[in-house]
């Protein structure tokens, strides 16, 4: 991995970034949905505020099964605290397609002249991370933040790195222990050099532990055979205190992941309650609209009756008028007036088939009872057959024509509505 560039880009230049790769259409797009778009760039904003060591960008990931995908990524460093003293470990956290519903990938990227140790309890050979946060990712609670916090902790408490070691020319190892032991004792803080000429000379050199500076800032933690015979040394009061500060900061992880599990099953709980609450509120929208609807519809049907009681108690007014005038004489044909001609016509025609209906009636019972001979009753019988056929084939041509009328009403009244 190449180090990161010393002018780290500002947050608004971080934004304007993240809005234009998530932004994209086409074949060149980022495989995220786009209703989980936002939320993304909320975790990479915050996850560079709070660790500005990282650094965001796009890069090709291949799966195990050799597809290629375009994702985001987070890489650069995160920190830790072993014995009192804070080292950077060189991390890059992939955004998988399913992101932020399903856990990130991480992975330790060591440099050149750093080892992954083996065995560890949450980081494989090939760097691949897995820890307990990753494996309870709670969607939407869950995020990058808590991420790093919880792999700084953990990499604190067992290191996944250690620098590589590195065997040096006895010759040159004969050159260091002369130098060592003409100067006589030197300071416990110098290289790890020093080390080897506090041993009995023999035929084996001893091991040199490379001194190259890391890329990342901070020291990455010695091997385990320079640290216990450093530990020899420490103070019984001194490593009494770590142990106490170390129990105390276990105890106290332990606490607050305890107290995230039990606010994330609240969450849970009241996610649940306002997803029940949204269903009824819909039901009660829906009733609410329905109500509505038919309170204006039996609106509408009391406009109809007012409007017709109107004109019923108009009409009786009008025609009590025209009884007191005339004595209680009233003609009872012309109590009902047509509104236009055709109406006129066509009740008279409908008056007159009805006439000649109760009259064919009349003569059938005639015939039936002996009252008038059976010729005399067909000769009837067929002229008021006749005139009844007229009748009804002029109430045919008037109906036709009063529908003809109305549709051009209709019609005619269609351009004011349209306005």
């Amino acid at each position: 991995m190449t180090p990161s560039s010393p002018s780290q880009p500002t947050t608004v230049q971080i934004t304007q970034f993240l809005n234009n790769v998530l932004s994209q259409r086409g074949p060149t797009s980022l495989p995220y949905t786009e209703d989980v778009k936002w939320l993304i760039r909320q975790h990479l904003l915050t996850l560079i505020e709070t660790y500005p060591s990282l650094q965001i960008k796009t890069a090709t990931f291949t799966h195990n099964d050799g597809r290629t995908v375009n994702l985001l990524q987070a890489d650069g460093t995160i920190p830790m605290i072993y014995q009192n003293v804070t080292y950077n470990i060189p991390v890059v956290i992939w955004l998988m397609e399913t992101y932020p519903r399903h856990p990130p990938c991480v992975y330790v990227v060591p440099t050149r002249d750093m080892i992954i140790k083996r065995p560890h309890s949450h980081v494989n050979p090939s760097g691949f991370c897995s820890i307990p946060y990753l494996h309870k990712w709670v969607y939407p609670s869950a995020n990058l933040v808590d991420l790093v916090r919880d792999l700084s902790h953990l990499f604190g408490l067992d290191p996944p790195l250690y620098t590589r070691q590195s065997r040096v020319n006895p010759s040159v190892n004969e050159n260091v222990s002369n130098l060592n032991s003409s100067a006589g004792s030197l300071s416990h803080s110098h290289s790890s050099s020093d080390l080897g000429s506090s041993r009995p000379s023999s035929g084996i050199p001893p091991r040199v532990y490379s001194s190259l500076a890391s890329p990342y800032s901070g020291r990455f933690p010695p091997s385990p055979q320079r640290q216990s015979s450093m530990t020899m040394t420490d103070d019984p009061h001194e490593v009494y205190r770590k142990n106490a500060f170390t129990k105390l900061l276990d105890s106290f992880h332990r606490d607050i992941s305890t107290m995230r599990k039990e606010r994330e099953v609240e969450v849970e709980g009241w996610f649940s309650v306002q997803g029940v609450l949204r269903q009824r509120e819909d039901q009660l929208l829906k009733g609410l609209r329905e109500m509505q609807g038919e309170k204006e519809g039996l609106e509408q049907q009391l406009q109809m009756v007012l409007m017709n009681a109107d004109i019923l108690e108009a009409w009786l007014g009008e025609n009590e008028r025209k009884a007191e005038m005339t004595n209680g004489k009233v003609d009872v044909d012309n109590v009902f007036q047509p509104s236009d001609s055709l109406s006129k016509q066509m009740l008279e025609c409908t008056a007159s088939d009805l006439a000649i209906e109760d009259s064919i009636y009349s003569l059938d019972k005639a015939v039936q009872e002996g009252s008038i001979p059976f010729d005399q009753y067909l000769k009837n019988i067929r002229m008021l057959s006749r005139e009844q056929f007229f009748h009804r084939a002029l109430l045919t041509k008037v109906r036709a024509a009063q529908m003809q009328a109305h549709v051009m009403s209709m019609a005619a009244r269609a351009p004011q509505y349209a306005m």
